[in-house]
């Protein structure tokens, strides 16, 4: 899965709508059979995903199964049309690869499905924004359905605060992590990964019941990386 690396990702995705968006009538294939079609997700957009190893946490390797597990409640946006079917775009890079845009806020959803109706209006037409959990992309993803990733550019800049070098932006989703919420279950150690920086300040406020100085003891990665190293 792909993301957007622009530390501005809704002033890029407006560029890649612009230049690609013509083109997306003749990929929108890809149905989602019966038992994994786009529906609403009943957990809300969750803080963090289920534990996985603390010291090696992204060295794991892990089935398909045990990775949709992990990143089961996690919830993005994109946009579906009347036959509820993926609305694809051509990829920037590869113009023989079509790419689902998957968004981590509801508005820049928004903002791709009023693109699609405005260049596009019968694709566009009785087209939505639907809901779907990262354990279903995953498994779309397993079965070669390509997507790209819309970070929040909220948590964007939260991960570049953390950052020691902030020269080449942020390249992914981020996802944030701290020692402090190390916990033991069957004689292993797991640390949970959280997609917004302030609930995982919220937690480290409610272990520590301090929060000053709380970002020092948080680590920022990509989901993109744990995700490969989860293969």
């Amino acid at each position: 899965m792909d993301s957007n690396p622009n530390s501005n990702p809704i002033a890029s995705f407006s560029s890649f709508l612009h230049h690609h968006i013509s083109r997306a009538a003749s990929h929108i294939s890809a149905r989602v059979d019966a038992a994994r079609r786009l529906r609403p997700a009943s957990p809300p957009f969750a803080a963090a995903s289920r534990p996985m190893e603390a010291r090696h946490a992204f060295d794991l390797a892990l089935s398909p199964d045990s990775v949709a597990k992990t990143l089961a409640g996690t919830r993005v946006y994109t946009v579906s049309n009347s036959g509820n079917e993926f609305v694809l775009v051509s990829d920037p890079n590869n113009g023989t690869r079509s790419l689902g845009i998957l968004c981590f806020r509801q508005e820049d959803a928004e903002t791709l499905l009023s693109q699609v109706q405005l260049r596009q209006p019968v694709l566009g037409r009785g087209a939505r924004v639907v809901p779907i959990t990262l354990d279903q992309v995953y498994m779309l993803k397993v079965e070669g359905i390509a997507f790209r990733f819309l970070p929040d550019p909220i948590q964007i800049r939260n991960a570049l605060e953390l950052k020691a070098d902030v020269s080449r932006g942020f390249d992914g989703v981020p996802v944030f992590q701290s020692d402090l919420l190390v916990f033991k279950k069957k004689n292993k150690r797991y640390c949970p990964i959280y997609f917004q920086k302030e609930d995982i300040e919220r937690e480290l406020s409610r272990v520590s019941r301090a929060s000053s100085g709380g970002s020092q003891n948080i680590m920022v990665g990509s989901l993109e990386d744990v995700l490969k190293k989860w293969r």
